[in-house]
């Protein structure tokens, strides 16, 4: 039997606060069963799960109320430099696997990884690469203005929260994480779909750099719902480019089906009050869990109606898992995971005629749900935890000579 390699997993956060950091430490954990030693390094955090490893986490900024060390902090981070040498010394890695890293960690790990001779691979989650806000979009639409080089644009246009001042910190931080190494530092990245991997090459990212490998999910974990569905359901971010005014503005218009909200965002109280009138929408805040499976199996259908540049929604592929059919816009890497009428159905962002459509359709085929057993059936061949695994050795065996044995 070879020998398993020794994995660095690298993210900020050792906690889920988001999909990022719940695939990352499902990666952890799918590596680890299949006999690789596996390590992570992130961010201190009061919310960090327990590990042996938390010694070496570094302080990390402070996002929400910056001072000024705290913007220096999130351009260059000393104490993530120190604590990453440290670990080195302490333990070999045969493969760093990256995702989202900067800002908490900062490209001041990427020198210490080159001049260690580890080879990096990194998942990109998010628009990071070619958008110094990581989100591709400006008042809540696409937006490509920064080409991957041109991040100005985002002073500009004031792209962080209507800020001239975090606009200018973004701007400045993705200057500094690119002369780091954030692109020519990396051996192979893992783009998450189709959509985003053309647009790093259209960004100079070479083609043979760039994989494709989807998300995954725990199949074990997910009891395909057998009861009717008692509402709809939409769970993940409440933001505006998530497309939640749209989505309140069907059902609205559809008072008799209900609809349940799961999550936070800052577009949480602007939601309610548009909602204030429209009894058949309800919001439940942040759930995770069990608590979370249990409203999404007990819904008809999820809706994902975004309206900027989603990547791989994990959010699908759980709705998938649950014989759950799912209701997405034709955006970003979302089509590539809806079969239009086989396990869900696509619409036109904003298209709020054509979503009230497709809920009213699926709301009355509910107690058939034969496109969620066709989900069902879809992740169950192309998005387990084995089908993923192979994918990412394969990564880890096409960077050569140095590929853990």
């Amino acid at each position: 039997m070879p020998t398993p390699s020794n994995i660095l997993n690298v993210s900020q956060n050792f906690f889920i606060k988001g999909g990022s950091d719940s695939y990352f430490l499902s990666l952890g954990e799918l590596l680890a069963q299949q006999g690789h030693t596996v390590v992570p390094f992130c961010a201190r955090s009061d919310k960090d799960l327990p590990s042996e490893w938390s010694k070496f986490f570094p302080v990390a900024a402070d996002f929400e109320a910056p001072s000024v060390v705290d913007v220096a902090r999130f351009h260059y981070s000393q104490a993530a430099k120190r604590n990453l040498q440290s670990l080195l010394s302490a333990r070999k890695f045969d493969v760093a696997h990256l995702h989202i890293y900067y800002g908490k960690l900062t490209g001041s790990i990427l020198p210490v990884l080159k001049d260690a001779g580890i080879p990096i691979v990194q998942t990109v989650h998010d628009y990071k690469l070619i958008c110094p806000v990581y989100t591709c979009s400006r008042d809540g639409k696409p937006c490509e203005d920064c080409h991957g080089r041109d991040y100005w644009h985002a002073l500009v246009h004031r792209c962080n929260r209507g800020s001239y001042l975090r606009s200018a910190i973004s701007t400045s931080e993705a200057y500094v994480s690119r002369w780091l190494g954030g692109v020519d530092s990396i051996d192979r990245f893992i783009a998450v779909s189709r959509f985003f991997a053309a647009k790093m090459q259209a960004n100079g990212i070479d083609a043979n750099r760039i994989t494709v490998v989807p998300n995954f999910v725990h199949l074990e974990r997910f009891t395909p719902s057998t009861e009717t569905g008692r509402y709809m359901v939409y769970f993940g971010r409440i933001e505006r480019s998530k497309g939640i005014a749209t989505l309140i503005e069907a059902f609205q218009q559809l008072p008799d089906i209900p609809l349940v909200v799961i999550g936070e965002g800052s577009y949480l109280p602007e939601a309610k009050t548009l909602a204030a009138n429209s009894h058949n929408i309800r919001f439940t805040g942040f759930k995770s869990g069990s608590e979370l499976y249990s409203l999404v199996g007990g819904g008809a259908a999820a809706i994902l109606p975004a309206e900027a540049y989603e990547n791989c929604p994990i959010s699908i592929l759980e709705s998938f898992s649950y014989a759950r059919p799912v209701i997405g816009s034709n955006i970003g890497g979302i089509p590539e995971l809806i079969e239009h009428g086989e396990d869900g159905y696509v619409f036109e962002p904003r298209d709020v005629t054509s979503l009230r459509h497709y809920v009213r359709k699926l709301w009355e085929q509910r107690e058939r749900n034969d496109l969620g057993r066709a989900a069902r059936r879809k992740v169950e061949q192309s998005f387990s935890a084995d089908v993923h695994y192979r994918r990412i050795r394969e990564v880890y065996d096409s960077l050569g000579s140095t590929r853990p044995s």
